[in-house]
């Protein structure tokens, strides 16, 4: 729990560090002063000073003058104790939407909004977990590893990006999902044992959802297709895809129908070459009992 950096001691879990996050464009520069301009409205309109908005909803008043001049980002239990509070009715915390498009860096929500549209997604991921199979404490264990080193508002803003990605695991109807994770990333332990552990443990519950089909590929295989880099496939139900490789197009992402057919033709040699779905399970399992 951080500490309010007006001194006055109240806590400051109701906003986003730090002042605007990482990466934040014009957009969403636009939004959080909107939204900001809105809350500064109806603390006016209810009679009260800042230092008494922050005094009832537990936040201190340096965050309330930031939050309403749009360089902090709101959580949305802040947004939720203020329409309580000032009486909104649901006016204020409707701003949780608006907010939340914002919140994430731009080519993390254009990401996100490509992978909500995907009825299938094709991953290679070489020594590293691809982002969507990550635990909380193991993408925190990365970012903390980042050098230069981040912020802690930068860690936690990049945590609660990548773990929005992973809605795509909740959609309704399911996208068919494939993985082909190395070796090497299941036996690194990030973030010490136990979060170790509870990594293997999420490999192992993804791995048996009906739409996803989940391969490890076994350190001691020979050349394949993969080495130069991860691959990542995006296809939409028009019939259109996305897709990109390190190893292939400058490392740029191509749509053009003749490049996803390279990138499918490296993949599908992969998905020949890796354990099946069953032996990785079965691998993963043999990893989690000897940690």
């Amino acid at each position: 729990m951080r500490v309010d950096d007006g001194g006055t001691g109240k806590v400051a879990d109701g906003v986003d560090e730090p002042d605007q996050g990482p990466d934040l464009d014009d957009e969403g520069e636009a939004v959080l002063k909107s939204v900001g301009r809105q809350l500064k409205l109806w603390r006016e309109g209810a009679g009260l000073r800042a230092a008494e908005l922050g005094e009832a909803l537990g936040y201190g008043e340096n965050l309330i003058y930031k939050v309403e001049t749009g360089k902090r980002i709101p959580r949305p239990e802040y947004l939720e104790k203020a329409d309580e509070v000032l009486g909104a009715g649901g006016k204020i915390a409707a701003m949780k939407q608006d907010v939340a498009e914002v919140r994430y860096p731009k080519r993390v929500r254009e990401l996100t909004k490509l992978e909500a549209k995907a009825v299938e997604i094709a991953v290679y991921a070489t020594h590293g977990m691809h982002g969507l199979l990550q635990t909380e404490g193991h993408a925190q264990a990365l970012l903390e590893a980042r050098q230069p080193a981040y912020s802690w508002g930068e860690v936690e803003h990049g945590v609660a990006a990548r773990m929005a990605r992973r809605s795509v695991f909740d959609r309704l109807p399911a996208p068919t999902l494939s993985f082909v994770q190395e070796e090497v990333a299941l036996r690194r332990p990030i973030g010490g044992t136990m979060e170790w552990r509870r990594q293997l443990e999420r490999l192992l519950e993804v791995g048996q959802l009906r739409n996803v089909t989940l391969q490890v590929m076994p350190t001691h295989r020979e050349a394949h297709p993969g080495l130069d880099g991860r691959i990542e496939m995006l296809k939409f139900g028009d019939g259109t895809a996305v897709g990109r490789s390190e190893a292939a197009f400058a490392g740029r992402p191509v749509s053009d129908p003749k490049r996803i057919r390279i990138l499918e033709l490296r993949y599908g040699i992969i998905r020949a070459q890796a354990l099946t779905p069953r032996e990785s399970l079965a691998f993963i399992e043999k990893v989690l009992g000897e940690t």
